[in-house]
């Protein structure tokens, strides 16, 4: 059974710290952070997709005629739009892509500096005993 261990001997605190309420807390916040932080970061390579498929558009309605109607898409629709209208509708996507982008970004900056506060102070306490990185 010596195998199982997941701690070297030497490693094993004899006088391991006891888990206040309050460190409880400190644990369960990080564990929050850290799920919210991953889901927006996944939310953050979306909007930097979207972001580059709406500059792609861009792209391409400069090169468009403006005499032809162009596909735009809302939602899950696709509509014919005359070509200043749908510059004018991709300049809006534009703006709430990039609003977007700044909330999430300052969301996970924020996230990162709170986790980083918790892991000072739950590893000052507990030292090897925990494990805070991924």
């Amino acid at each position: 059974m010596e195998s199982m261990r997941m701690l070297e001997k030497q490693d094993e605190n004899e006088e391991a710290d006891e888990v206040t309420w309050q460190d409880q807390q400190r644990i369960n916040t990080f564990s929050k952070l850290n799920t919210r932080m991953r889901d927006m970061n996944d939310k953050l390579k979306e909007l930097k997709q979207e972001k580059e498929a709406l500059d792609d558009l861009s792209t391409e309605l400069e090169l468009a005629d403006e005499d032809e109607p162009v596909l735009y898409k809302v939602g899950e629709t696709f509509l014919h739009l005359p070509l200043t209208r749908a510059q004018k509708r991709l300049e809006r996507d534009q703006a709430d892509v990039d609003k977007s982008l700044a909330d999430v970004g300052s969301t996970v900056e924020d996230c990162e500096r709170q986790m980083k506060e918790l892991k000072v102070v739950l590893y000052a306490k507990f030292g090897k005993a925990i494990n805070l990185d991924e």
